[in-house]
């Protein structure tokens, strides 16, 4: 799909990979319409943006919030193209803690972020998505979601953040074949370690150590460069159905 005069909806847009993403495909030429709930982020980012670039506040637990977002970028621009679902949270806990066993709550606050907002924008992305004319492909929508490493390798502490990625993992198959009669594409990406502002809290010589341990190249990943690989998944149309890895052969240890 061209990127150029298309309309993407990007949640968690205006910080670390949601914010690359929204610079990476406003360059190329795309309304964006970012979703998140910091708003003075978003206004600077707007702002610094210019022409093409819109914010909406918004929860991605709150369905509302969400159905909303996805109705404003098609009453806005007239149409949703691409979503990408990049708003996550990962606070780390053990099943057995210092202090008894794993909060529940904190357990389904991570679900609910992680896997069951990621399912409310697709589902309300792709039915919008579904009133598109095709384009030559028969093409009418690109969904791109975010999973993780830990949906295979997760380590002590992520048993909440593991499941959540893995469930976004466990949904993109079926989703995609489900849309391919509207000509719909859902593919999911799952990062290794990358620099964004939840590692940048950390010491800089901790953030050296995680990115040495990876294979090649040697160092944490840059935003911009999941963004590339969400560029080139909306303008491959034969990438459907798939979780793409994207770690620099990056794998777990437990801990």
């Amino acid at each position: 799909m061209e990127i150029r005069g298309k309309t993407a909806l990007i949640t968690g847009g205006v910080s670390g990979l949601g914010e690359a993403t929204s610079r990476r495909l406003h360059l190329m030429g795309a309304n964006v319409v970012m979703v998140d709930l910091n708003e003075e982020r978003g206004g600077s980012l707007c702002q610094e943006l210019g022409e093409r670039a819109t914010f909406v506040k918004g929860d991605v637990t709150n369905s509302q919030d969400v159905k909303g977002a996805v109705e404003f970028a098609v009453q806005r621009y007239g149409a949703i193209h691409v979503a990408v679902n990049c708003a996550g949270i990962g606070t780390p806990a053990k099943v057995v803690g210092k202090e008894g066993p794993h909060d529940l709550e904190h357990f389904i606050k991570i679900i609910q972020v992680n896997l069951v907002g990621t399912f409310d924008v697709l589902r309300w992305a792709a039915f919008y998505m579904t009133r598109n004319e095709p384009n030559d492909e028969g093409e009418r929508g690109v969904i791109i979601n975010t999973s993780s490493i830990a949906a295979f390798e997760g380590q002590i502490g992520q048993v909440a953040y593991s499941a959540s990625k893995a469930g976004i993992v466990g949904l993109t198959l079926p989703a995609a074949r489900e849309l391919a009669r509207y000509g719909i594409r859902v593919v999911t990406i799952a990062p290794g370690t990358f620099d964004t502002p939840l590692l940048a809290a950390l010491p800089e010589q901790v953030r050296i150590s995680l990115g040495q341990q990876i294979p090649f190249p040697p160092r944490l990943g840059k935003p911009v460069e999941f963004a590339m690989l969400v560029q080139h998944i909306i303008e491959n149309p034969v990438l459907n159905g798939e979780t793409i890895r994207l770690d620099g052969a990056l794998r777990m240890p437990p801990k």
